[in-house]
């Protein structure tokens, strides 16, 4: 049976995951919690407002309202970047240690060598690494910008009328998939993208706007928030997943979901719902477990580490914890 630790931090959940296989929490009132590490505090912002895990999973990276772009491990709060007046709205981990983040219509990549300015004629709402790191997705107002993150060469503009909020490429990198505003996600098949027509795909029919995405194992599917049950797309044909049915796991009458995050070894999808409920599911055969009742606010992040034995989650009103899954 699942075990959990809970914490309650009375602050909004931004992300939850492992550093250095530890549970990490990261809040909006700026703090970076370590609870199972002498319960350290590290003061990285006066207001967080975004989060992801370096790629090495040896450090977090925080964007404030401070303008500060910080690397945050157990040991306190390093500088990477910061710009005045502005504040860091979006922040993601690439390869080698880069690290992209955004303020308004303007991003930064930061390497070891150098920080690089892309700017754009919207603001960008999500941004995203390729796989192996080359090149950074920005998603805006009526589409997805490409740039190469090294060399002075043109982007590539992926276009489809709406508001991009998120983004993210497919662990092989063929395939770029966006959410909307307009409560669908649309996505683009890469080595395609000069082509009128095959290009797009078009994934709509959700009751609320898709915010949470996440692979499963190998990028077969593509699991989804934004419905009563996570809805996964199969990416297993040369269509990605146009002519195919999703998947819809968890499905539930009485609450919406809001995170989802695959399993790192298995074919199983963590479901986090609006009430605080979070659920396992099997993506072949649908069979589900409940890893947590209900709690006293929505599901703002989920993240397994390494091994697929823990699971750590953190929700909109503070409640956080990790749960212990391995037998």
């Amino acid at each position: 049976m699942p075990t959990i630790a809970p914490y309650d931090f009375d602050e909004h959940v931004e992300l939850a995951g492992f550093v250095d296989d530890q549970p990490v929490f990261a809040l909006v009132d700026g703090t970076v919690r370590f609870p199972t590490a002498g319960e350290t505090v590290v003061e990285a912002h006066d207001g967080l407002l975004s989060a992801d895990i370096t790629a090495d999973g040896k450090s977090l990276v925080t964007g404030g309202e401070d303008g500060k772009v910080m690397r945050v491990t157990r040991q306190g709060a390093e500088l990477i970047a910061e710009q005045e007046r502005k504040w860091i709205d979006v922040v993601a981990c690439g390869p080698n240690g880069a690290v992209g983040f955004g303020a308004g219509r303007t991003v930064w990549v930061a390497t070891q060598d150098a920080i690089k300015q892309f700017d754009h004629e919207r603001a960008v709402e999500g941004i995203a690494f390729a796989p192996k790191g080359m090149r950074i997705a920005c998603a805006r107002y009526q589409g997805v910008s490409l740039h190469w993150v090294a060399g002075q060469s043109a982007p590539v503009n992926l276009h489809w009328d709406g508001a991009h909020t998120g983004v993210t490429f497919s662990p092989d990198g063929r395939y770029i998939v966006t959410t909307m505003v307009e409560n669908a996600l649309h996505g683009w098949r890469l080595d395609n993208v000069k082509t009128a027509e095959g290009t797009h795909m078009r994934m709509a029919g959700y009751l609320a706007k898709p915010k949470s995405l996440s692979w499963s194992r190998k990028g077969r599917y593509l699991a989804s928030s934004g419905a009563p049950s996570a809805v996964c797309w199969p990416f297993t044909g040369k269509q990605g997943p146009m002519g195919q049915a999703p998947r819809e796991l968890g499905t539930r009458s009485d609450a919406m979901v809001t995170q989802v995050a695959c399993h790192p070894i298995e074919d199983v999808v963590a479901i986090g719902f609006d009430d605080g409920t979070i659920l396992a599911a099997k993506i072949d055969d649908a069979a589900e477990v409940q890893l947590r009742r209900s709690g006293k606010g929505a599901v703002s992040t989920l993240a397994w580490d390494q091994a697929g034995d823990r699971l750590v989650y953190g929700s909109e009103e503070g409640e956080a914890g990790v749960i212990s899954v391995s037998e």
